[in-house]
């Protein structure tokens, strides 16, 4: 725990008071009103920290300049005013002002969001990846899967938005339905057509810096079993927004069950992408095996949810820490970072 010290830590959070096209209905939903309850409850128990809240996003600047914290937690994983295009301004403006936070910087943050250029720097690292095309959306030509079935979502994108349970497409005629429904919900931007892994699928939490030492969590993995074969083995965003899907209600999470060999290139695989990436305090990268059993890259997560029933807060479970020691650890991660 923070030892040395009062620490006026400054929370960062979405303004409920505005629009939010991500969450269910438009606004911030009931589940993440209730995770920050869950949070403050859990910062409450912490010793040695005294934290107050930056959630209106209208004074967001003002409020930041006049009571400038000594430490911001940013779980602002809205954006700026709710819009998640503006997230990495939220690290950006804490720079600005001169204020130490948590987590990933607004360059990790761009880099992140560029799936196609995480899948690449893989490739350099010797991480392997699924098969991929990349389609610009604008063009008057989009290349088509080479063998079915395929996946077919956004080049950049949080939280699973643009994939739906029709994303895994198994003809040209369906393929070209999801590419024009991408074109036309998210006007004109890059797809990416993926081979579909039909593997486990495992993610694999870090918490700490390579300066201070990094600490792998105990990996966790998807659990399709109870969901109806006639929907696709994926998490698309319903899963993690719509109350009534399938998906919410038959989707669970377990601890992986690896072989020392699979453990040790996840590991191998997750903590270099940390380090190149310049991820920060805590991340989550996640990986889907094929028909050979070996693990492919799905994606970088640079501040992954911080709500006490994410999966990074299930992993410190499999540790052994409760939901408020995960919390301390990120904070401390940040304060040795910062030498504070």
């Amino acid at each position: 725990m923070v030892k040395s010290g009062a620490l006026k830590l400054g929370v960062l959070l979405g303004d409920p008071r505005l629009p939010y096209a991500y969450g269910a209905g438009g606004r911030i939903g009931e589940d993440e009103l209730d995770g920050v309850r869950r949070l403050k409850a859990a910062l409450t128990t912490l010793p040695n920290i005294q934290p107050s809240y930056f959630d209106d996003h209208s004074r967001l600047i003002d409020d930041l300049r006049a009571h400038p914290p000594g430490l911001a937690l940013n779980l602002c994983d809205n954006g700026y005013r709710n819009n998640l295009r503006h997230e990495l301004n939220i690290p950006a403006l804490l720079e600005i002002l001169d204020i130490p936070y948590t987590g990933a910087g607004p360059v990790c943050m761009s880099l992140c969001t560029d799936k196609a250029l995480i899948r690449a720097l893989a490739v350099s690292l010797e991480i392997p990846v699924p098969g991929e095309t990349i389609v610009d959306l604008s063009a008057e030509y989009w290349p088509l899967p080479e063998r079915y079935p395929a996946l077919i979502k956004p080049n950049s994108s949080d939280g699973s938005f643009g994939i739906t349970a029709d994303c895994v497409v198994h003809d040209d005629d369906g393929a070209r339905a999801y590419l024009r429904w991408l074109a036309e919900e998210f006007g004109r931007t890059l797809a990416l057509v993926q081979e579909f892994l039909t593997g486990e699928e495992y993610t694999v939490g870090i918490v700490g810096n390579p300066e201070t030492g990094l600490t792998v969590l105990p990996p966790l993995a998807i659990d399709y079993s109870g969901l109806d074969p006639g929907l696709p083995p994926i998490l698309p965003y319903e899963s993690k927004a719509d109350t009534d899907s399938p998906y919410w209600h038959t989707l669970q999470f377990r601890r992986a069950d690896l072989d020392e060999e699979t453990y040790a290139r996840l590991v191998d695989h997750s903590t270099r992408l940390f380090m190149r990436l310049n991820c920060r305090d805590y991340a989550r990268i996640d990986f889907r095996a094929n028909a050979d059993g070996v693990p492919r890259l799905l994606d970088a997560n640079y501040n992954p949810t911080w709500n006490y029933n994410g999966k990074m807060a299930i992993m410190a479970g499999y540790a052994g820490y409760g939901y408020a020691d995960l919390l301390a650890i990120i904070v401390e991660a940040a304060i040795a970072r910062y030498g504070l």
